[in-house]
């Protein structure tokens, strides 16, 4: 329940039927600080909400933790097995694992004050972003922020919290895609030494015409299987975290 609280605590948050009470969007005006109109604002609000989900997956360990599967799919030699849905969900089931703390900081101190009308939805939101934020600048390498802050033509900052979340949002996916093929090279290298084994092993029988897929595929499997593959994998994953 709390995460379901969670994912849907901006929806809620901008439903029509809270519409009379948003005050997140506003502009300057001659006569000083004016609000959108509230359509506006509910029109706005809800067209961010389409880019949420991307937003949560770009912000979450769910990045690495895809691609990692996806590399050890076509590692052992399997097209469609398991599939996309398949590792999708259970690349979602291990983000919640490894986000949970994150997840319950957010619900306690943003999610619960907000709905007890504590706090306005904007401090809400910037009290949800610091856990975050720091969970982000954990797993993000000094050289990525680094790049980002050149390409953005800014100078670092004395204290990391005083970076712009739009600076280190992609210095974190630079830092989690680099990761994610460092674990992904590891888990290739035996796949890797069975195929050479089994295409030696046909070149010497002169069995040219032969396809080592389908000879090493099986081989693949019952190694993977026999050695536990699955919570390797996992536990290498959730590992990586810290």
């Amino acid at each position: 329940m709390r995460y379901l609280a969670l994912m849907g605590f901006w929806l809620f948050a901008c439903t029509p039927a809270w519409a009379q009470d948003l005050s997140l969007l506003t502009i300057n005006g001659p006569a000083g600080q004016e609000e959108y109109s509230v359509k506006l604002q509910v029109f706005l609000l809800m067209t961010a909400l389409a880019f949420l989900p991307a937003m949560l997956l770009m912000v979450t360990s769910f990045t690495r933790i895809i691609i990692v599967l996806g590399i050890l799919r076509q590692a052992m030699g399997l097209q469609q097995s398991p599939p996309n849905r398949i590792l999708v969900g259970i690349a979602m089931t291990m983000t919640l694992f490894i986000m949970r703390p994150v997840l319950y900081n957010i619900y306690d101190n943003a999610v619960i004050p907000y709905q007890e009308n504590q706090m306005t939805l904007q401090e809400a939101a910037q009290t949800a972003a610091k856990p975050l934020r720091q969970f982000m600048l954990q797993q993000t390498r000094e050289t990525d922020l680094e790049q980002i802050l050149r390409i953005a033509n800014e100078p670092a900052p004395a204290n990391l919290d005083d970076l712009d979340f739009l600076i280190v949002m992609p210095a974190f996916v630079l830092s989690e895609l680099k990761t994610a093929f460092q674990i992904g090279f590891m888990l290739f290298i035996p796949f890797l030494i069975i195929d050479i084994v089994v295409a030696s092993v046909l070149m010497a029988m002169g069995m040219m015409m032969l396809s080592p897929l389908i000879i090493s595929l099986p081989f693949k499997l019952m190694i993977f299987v026999m050695v536990d593959g699955w919570s390797m994998t996992v536990g290498t994953l959730t590992a990586s975290f810290g």
